[in-house]
């Protein structure tokens, strides 16, 4: 059998729980038959849909039977991450493949979830059932990089966000919301881009200063999928609770006592929170650059000059990805 080719086809499948799964990782399953002639054709297939829903393997198997699937000799189940072991949500995937006699299973990452974690592997060797692990890992892990950064790192995935003028300022010098709007950098396309990355991220932070001038909603208006829990750090207690970012459209989560940011990681890690993106401020951003716990940069550059205003943040790494939109210019940069 082509493990690689049925795989990528469970990383297609798994992307289309992309913006409803977390905290869960996507994974997506394929059911593949190898008749007496040695001829292979794909039975079923199924992804996890969102979160508290069946796991990709329950969805994939209960195609199958709705096709009229009543035995599963011959039988190999691709799925892009190990089988879970443990009572959840749901039931463990594992023990539903040993009980439903599947004869083989191909995964492509091991789960670093403490509690499944070559767990259910063994659990599936132990009754029998050939495992092929590690198909396509690197691609497995990337898809699902958030999920492995929090029970491998212990702490959200951390991305940094910013747009910045020709001539490096991402904002005018502001003192008070009154004095004068925000300046407006990015485009059409690319505000619909920066609302995929806050459906793509379980939670978005601005410091309180961005809070206060800005008096953003931060929601994902732009793009399908869920809006992010909102993070604010207000150790002085600047923000009031009239402004939006307390709207009931999200959650929102306030450090007032402790704005440490290997405090705030950690316990948006002990909420279950995968990832989080941070557009700003300035302040916060340098902070989080100059501790070097961070994941991601995306930069936007857009041909406009102000002269003067708010140092955008500097970098000091090379771009790993670089991209246009109209004439603005994407960066990238990766970990």
């Amino acid at each position: 059998m082509s493990h690689e080719k049925y795989m990528r086809r469970c990383l297609q499948l798994a992307r289309l729980g992309e913006y409803y799964v977390a905290p869960n990782p996507m994974v997506g399953a394929v059911l593949v038959r190898r008749d007496a002639d040695g001829s292979e054709r794909v039975v079923a297939e199924g992804w996890h849909r969102q979160y508290g829903g069946p796991h990709a393997e329950v969805d994939c198997l209960r195609a199958a039977e709705q096709r009229g699937v009543m035995s599963y000799e011959g039988c190999t189940l691709y799925v892009s991450l190990e089988p879970c072991s443990h009572y959840g949500k749901t039931p463990p995937c594992a023990q539903l493949l040993i009980d439903k006699k599947i004869p083989r299973v191909v995964a492509g990452c091991s789960d670093p979830n403490a509690k499944v974690s070559g767990r259910g592997v063994s659990m599936l060797q132990a009754a029998g059932i050939e495992v092929v692990i590690g198909v396509l890992e690197a691609e497995c892990r990337e898809l699902n990089k958030r999920f492995i950064c929090l029970h491998e790192k212990h702490r959200p995935y951390v991305t940094l966000k910013w747009a910045q003028t020709a001539d490096g300022f991402i904002d005018y010098n502001r003192q008070l919301a009154e004095d004068s709007k925000p300046l407006v950098i990015s485009n059409a396309v690319t505000k619909q881009l920066v609302h995929q990355m806050r459906a793509e991220n379980m939670a978005i932070m601005v410091g309180s200063r961005t809070a206060l001038l800005d008096n953003p909603r931060l929601l994902t208006t732009r793009w399908s999928g869920r809006n992010p829990v909102r993070v604010l750090p207000d150790r002085h207690h600047v923000v009031p609770r009239s402004y939006r970012i307390f709207s009931d459209d999200s959650e929102t989560i306030v450090y007032e006592n402790d704005t440490d940011w290997q405090y705030i990681l950690g316990d948006l890690a002990k909420r279950g929170i995968h990832s989080v993106m941070v557009e700003g401020g300035r302040q916060w951003l340098e902070t989080i650059l100059q501790s070097d716990i961070w994941d991601e940069i995306h930069v936007e550059v857009a041909p406009v000059t102000i002269g003067d205003g708010v140092p955008a943040p500097k970098v000091g790494m090379a771009y790993s990805k670089e991209a246009t939109t109209g004439n603005h210019r994407l960066y990238v940069v990766t970990r």
